[in-house]
């Protein structure tokens, strides 16, 4: 989904995220992808090899521009956590290395990487009108896809759980799987949160919130225990309501905070 980001009085997008390929602890490195090619993403866009070249080439790590491409936390130009010491594109996407810092934002980063809350990356851009183009396919439910030839990109952001994490949970229930899965995930991140938290390694802001998340993770695992699907019979029209083992729920829970 794209997000709209007020920077110097210009608007641009924030877009991904993307996974971690690689992290290196005794340099404080982590190789990531910030964006992929060729595939059409939430945003009804497919983002072409070259896109990001002319960027790279002015603001890149090799450029002389005294505004680089930054490497930042949730897309907030307050919180910078390292720099990029590699940005290139290859077959796959928009390859970065990035060396975290040694600030208290960076070591917090890089413990939330170390626990894995921190999991997808995303970019600060801006689109270029005359360089991208709607590319009509009947056979998509959009008609069709936005071809991105060129953007201005101006940062790369570590992002924690997704750039959507704080969608409640019941706007996307719709059968008892989808319900299942959630609980999956979220159950998943609870004790994710949990060891952060138990290893003592972070300083009193990220402990802040971690405690905050965890207060948030529990409240949607509540509002997902009260949330029943409706599953509808085509056959007959009969209408079922599925059944939810909460107190399967809360064992497994229970389980993993002893």
């Amino acid at each position: 989904m794209i997000k709209f980001v007020q920077m110097k009085n210009a608007l641009y997008s924030t877009k991904g995220g993307f996974e971690i390929k690689d992290m290196d602890g005794e340099k404080k490195q982590v190789a990531i992808y910030l964006a992929k090619f060729d595939n059409i993403d939430s945003d009804n866009d497919v983002i072409r090899k070259g896109a990001f070249a002319k960027s790279i080439q002015e603001r890149g790590i090799d450029s002389t521009s005294n505004r680089k491409i930054a490497f930042l936390r949730h897309h907030d130009w307050q919180q910078p956590i390292g720099k990029f010491i590699t940005l290139q594109e290859d077959d796959y996407g928009l390859f970065a290395v990035g060396q975290l810092g040694n600030s208290s934002l960076a070591n917090d980063a890089w413990e939330d990487y170390k626990s894995e809350i921190i999991r997808e990356h995303s970019i600060g851009f801006k689109y270029i009108k005359d360089k991208m183009r709607f590319v009509e396919d009947t056979t998509l439910p959009s008609g069709g896809f936005y071809e991105i030839n060129e953007v201005v990109l101006y940062e790369g952001s570590a992002v924690t759980f997704g750039a959507n994490d704080m969608t409640n949970v019941v706007d996307v229930i719709k059968s008892e799987q989808d319900k299942n899965d959630a609980f999956e995930r979220l159950n998943k991140d609870i004790n994710t949160t949990i060891k952060a938290l138990t290893s003592g390694e972070y300083s009193d802001e990220r402990g802040y919130q971690l405690e905050m998340r965890l207060k948030y993770l529990n409240n949607q695992l509540m509002l997902l225990s009260k949330h029943e699907p409706f599953i509808k019979e085509h056959s007959n029209d009969v209408i079922v309501e599925p059944t939810f083992d909460w107190a399967k729920v809360m064992n497994t829970i229970n389980s993993n905070l002893k």
